[in-house]
Order: C-alpha cells, then structure tokens, then sequence
C-alpha cells in the first residue's frame, strides 16, 4: 500500500504539473521574445518539481533521490541557466555597467516597465538560483563557511563580469544582491524541504 501511494503520487505530481504547465504556456512563450528557448526547459523544471514537492509534503509522504540524481538534476538545471545568462535573441546587446545598489531593482519597481519584463528581472534573479542554496546542504552536510558564503559571492561576480564582456548581459550590482538572496532564500528553505525530500548516498 505504501508503495502504492508513492507511485500514486509521483504520477498525480507529473500530471498535475504538465497540466499547468499547458495551461500556463502562453505566458511562458512572450518569455521568447527575449530569452533563449531553453527557458521553456527550465521553466518545466522549476514547475515539475516544485509541484513534486507540494503534493508529497501534502500528503505526508517523503521522496528519496540519490545524490547522482540530485547532481545530474543540478547539472541539466545549470546549464540551462548558463544558456539563459549568455544566449541571449541576437537583437539585444548590453554594455552598462551599475555600481549603484538598488538603483535597478527600484527601477523596476517604480518605472513604466512591462509587468512580464520586471516580475522576470526581479523575481527569476531570485529564485531561479535559490536551488543551488538547497542543493548545497543537501550534498554537503556540514558545509563550510567558504561553501556558503565565499563560492556563492565568487561565482555570482563571475557570472556578472563575463556577461558584461562577452555582451551577454550587465554588470549590475542589484543581480549580484538578488543572486546571493536567490542562494540564501535555499538555506532557508532547506530545513522544510528536508522533511520531504531524502538524499540517499548510493543508489542501493
């Protein structure tokens, strides 16, 4: 029966989700007029699991993965990110830079700016790496202070720097700050998605 259950709600999880993810595809296509097509695969990926996580926490039941599992999701999960920072529509060029904090995010907030174009600058530069947060306690335990502050500042900063001269997109502080609250807001999430997800160390 408790076998039952868990397949009853992996299935009940994919369909709910591709089912949205229909619904909701019209929206997700006016993200193509000034993103790669890949963010229909990342979108599907963010949705696929998050609706995976709410329907087993629902239901009181836990999901094991393997760490492979959780590396080959992470890894397919950050390339598709990577194809979304650097393979921009080739009618977009950027060269600005901005030092100035919250002078975008404020921008954005208060601007006559397009809802679709600022929910996505500002909402996506958070949670599209809120992930790596949680994947870092979950395939490092007792991570040190280095693996969560040091490496995601570094990485975020070089994101930044080699977008800006390979014109992909700008050096702005506001992503560098909404980046590390992506990051951080996985921290936070962790312990609650602990309780419903279980990483395993082999696959036996």
């Amino acid at each position: 029966m408790l076998i039952r259950m868990k397949t009853n709600s992996l299935w009940l999880s994919i369909g709910i989700s591709q089912l949205l993810f229909v619904i909701l595809l019209p929206i997700w296509l006016r993200l193509l007029s000034y993103l790669h097509p890949v963010v229909l695969l990342v979108v599907w990926m963010c949705l696929t699991i998050l609706v995976l996580f709410v329907v087993y926490s629902v239901r009181r039941e836990t999901l094991q993965i393997s760490k492979t599992i959780l590396k080959s999701v992470i890894g397919i999960y950050s390339l598709g990110l990577f194809v979304l920072l650097f393979f921009r529509p080739a009618n977009q060029e950027y060269s600005q830079i901005n030092f100035i904090p919250f002078k975008t995010i404020i921008g954005f907030l208060t601007g006559n700016v397009n809802f679709l174009v600022a929910f996505y600058n500002l909402a996506a530069n958070i949670f599209l790496f809120a992930p790596f947060g949680v994947a870092t306690l979950m395939l490092y335990k007792k991570p040190s202070k280095r693996q969560l502050w040091f490496v995601p500042v570094v990485a975020i900063l070089l994101i930044e720097t080699t977008q800006h001269l390979t014109r992909r997109g700008t050096a702005d502080i506001d992503d560098l700050i909404l980046n590390l609250l992506g990051v951080w807001m996985g921290y936070f999430l962790y312990p609650f998605i602990q309780k419903v997800v279980k990483v395993k160390d082999s696959e036996a």
